[in-house]
């Protein structure tokens, strides 16, 4: 009777695996970070040419992996890595901060992402100004620390905007206003760097403004609380007067709080957002000030301290309604890392087939583009099971929906024998397009990915042709996505 307990409770597992595999809708991508050289581009000063180039291939190899999402770091240290009205060129990308560009690098991105159907959400640090100043201390004579000392403290190697500030807070949402109004984006992303990790022995340098502008907080962890929340919700507002369909997501440290702090917490016993980062995510998920939410779950199943395991749970229950998404760890793997469930990149899948069976959890993105394409490992052949099919992006609850109208005058041409061309026209708030093929005779499914044969933002499509049996055997159709992500119905070729 175990025998055939446990034989079920197997089965049905792999039920629901296949069953994740099969749906359509996965947020899958990577952090392109671009402070230090990270990720793009690999050095600083390079000729465009080569700085576009690198972008294309790294576009093209994530594209091979089926992944769909850019988070593209372009405000690494108040500093832009495009035409920004209020903040000079970036010294990560040309070796001179405030030096021409020469070309709008961001506007470059929109464009290749577009070309592929893939998403792009770009990334800002809202209140690093500088992380090392050690590596790095000249600024451009248009830089706010130049133009606004008063607003900026110094902290260990690195300086930052002063949270305790309105007019740190206002100009930030000007940042973000210029942005989004000046670029076709898919979302303004932040991470964990709000305030900054703590330095032990070492305070950080504000209590001068909390006697300044208190704001009615005696307690000083409220008031830094407080001062997050009102840029979160001031960015969010300054998004949607802009935009309404652009959405905000954050990025936090993989834990809220611990349950021994808070009955809410995690059955976890490291450092949290809300005591350490004074970042409350859960208020501003309540509250419906960001609209997605992708935690750094950056430990392996079984961590005693930090679970990843546990932690996914937590969040998948904890989402009042925001989209969740799992921030995943290629650069923890390593023969010599000191937990040796990081020796082989197996623990990444384990990861993701975990996450594929919690419906609340809709994709994952990686961190970073250099770690996942790490040759050593080979990650992208380690994952091609988990992610063999196309997906698209989650629609969210806290968007309001726009309906696409369905492509329009389609057609279809056969090219040399060899290539099947197809070619529509672009309806009203259409964005993206879906390209399904379909058995005749079959029914038509297209919430199963399975049968997704590319997305575009173009209005063109060449796809290899074998033989005059395909269009036999075969029908493709295809479908609008629109700036929030819903479907039109299906137009098929004929």
């Amino acid at each position: 009777m175990k025998k055939t307990i446990s034989l079920l409770l197997i089965l049905c597992s792999f039920v629901t695996y296949l069953s994740a595999q099969a749906n359509k809708r996965a947020l899958r991508g990577l952090w392109v970070a671009t402070v230090d050289n990270i990720d793009w581009p690999t050095k600083r000063g390079l000729p465009i040419e080569t700085q576009q180039e690198e972008m294309v291939t790294l576009l093209d190899k994530m594209q091979s992996c089926n992944m769909n999402t850019v988070i593209f770091q372009i405000r690494p240290t108040a500093d832009a890595f495009y035409k920004s009205k209020f903040e000079p060129s970036s010294y990560w990308l040309t070796g001179e901060q405030g030096k021409d560009m020469g070309y709008d690098p961001l506007q470059f991105v929109v464009n290749e992402c577009h070309k592929r159907g893939m998403y792009l959400h770009v990334w800002l640090n809202p209140y690093r100004v500088n992380y090392d100043t050690a590596v790095n201390n000249s600024y451009a004579k248009d830089h706010i620390l130049n133009k606004h000392p008063e607003w900026i403290i110094n902290y260990g190697k690195a300086k930052y905007f002063n949270p305790g500030l309105d007019e740190v807070r206002q100009f930030t949402c000007k940042v973000v206003k210029d942005i989004v109004g000046n670029y076709d984006i898919d979302a303004i992303h932040m991470d964990d760097y709000f305030y900054p990790y703590k330095i032990a022995g070492e305070e950080f340098p504000d209590s001068l403004t909390f006697v300044q502008h208190p704001r009615g907080f005696t307690d000083k962890g409220d008031w830094r609380r407080n001062n997050v929340n009102l840029i979160i919700k001031e960015v969010n507002e300054a998004i949607k007067e802009e935009k309404p369909w652009v959405e905000f997501g954050i990025s936090p440290f993989a834990i809220w709080r611990n349950k021994t702090e808070d009955p809410r917490g995690s059955e976890t016993k490291a450092m949290s957002n809300y005591d350490g980062l004074y970042a409350d995510i859960l208020l501003w998920q309540e509250k419906g000030w960001i609209d997605y939410v992708l935690p750094q779950l950056y430990f392996n199943i079984g961590y005693p301290i930090a679970d990843y395991a546990i932690l996914a749970d937590w969040w998948s229950k904890y989402n009042y309604g925001a989209n969740v998404y799992a921030g995943l760890a290629p650069y923890r793997v390593s023969k010599t890392a000191k937990q040796k469930e990081w020796h082989n990149p197996k623990q990444l899948v384990k990861q993701i087939r975990r996450n594929m069976s919690d419906p609340n959890l809709q994709g994952e993105i990686y961190f970073s583009a250099k770690s996942f394409f790490n040759p050593e490992y080979n990650i992208p052949k380690l994952v091609r099971n988990e992610y063999k099919t196309l997906t698209i992006s989650p629609e969210n609850n806290r968007i309001e929906r726009i309906e696409p109208q369905n492509p329009q005058n389609v057609s279809m041409k056969l090219e040399q024998d060899k290539y099947l061309h197809l070619r529509w026209d672009r309806g009203d708030n259409a964005k993206r397009f879906v390209i399904y093929k379909f058995k005749k005779g079959e029914p038509v499914n297209k919430n199963n990915a399975e049968y997704i044969v590319t997305v575009t933002g173009l209005t063109e499509v060449t796809l290899p042709y074998k033989d005059n049996k395909d269009l036999k055997k075969y029908r493709y159709g295809i479908t609008s996505l629109s700036p929030t992500h819903a479907e039109s119905a299906i137009v098929y070729f004929e």
